[in-house]
């Protein structure tokens, strides 16, 4: 998990990304930590709403810059489904396994509903950054190098 949350965030900074996609692509899966969910992918027999789950504990802490790109980016895999004629073929197993649980591709109006959204096209590329982060071994800064960020975004409650 915490190597994917690694890749995630070491691609958004490769394109450049604004500092709160930065943030949101390192904890974009925080939900799973949140959640009670099975070992095993295979295991996996209904959704648990992670992103959900993630985008709520995030906005306690975040500006929405942060925590809306959580919230959609598994409506950002279903879109991009229904959009891309090509980007089903990329998805990992796991991703695979768990579209079917998250509802598949989106129907026509959802796909209007989700560009309705303030925060899609953020979405969007956190969720691309999220299926790139899945190389085994791939060499890229440690979480500690990502706390200044955080630090800079998190919401200050006294």
């Amino acid at each position: 998990m915490t190597e994917h949350a690694l890749q995630a965030a070491y691609f958004a900074r490769q394109e450049a990304a604004p500092t709160a996609l930065v943030v949101a692509a390192l904890l974009h899966d925080i939900g799973h930590l949140l959640a009670h969910v099975p070992d095993e992918i295979a295991d996996w027999t209904t959704d648990v709403h992670h992103e959900e789950l993630g985008s709520r504990w995030l906005a306690q802490r975040f500006s929405a810059e942060v925590s809306e790109p959580v919230r959609l980016h598994v409506a950002a895999k279903r879109y991009l489904c229904a959009t891309d004629a090509t980007y089903f073929a990329k998805l990992s197993s796991a991703s695979v396994h768990t579209l079917k649980l998250q509802g598949g591709a989106m129907a026509p109006h959802e796909i209007a509903m989700f560009e309705a959204e303030p925060y899609f096209r953020q979405a969007v590329r956190v969720r691309q950054w999220d299926d790139q982060g899945k190389i085994a071994g791939l060499t890229t800064p440690c979480v500690e190098d990502y706390s200044p960020l955080i630090e800079k975004l998190a919401t200050r409650t006294s």
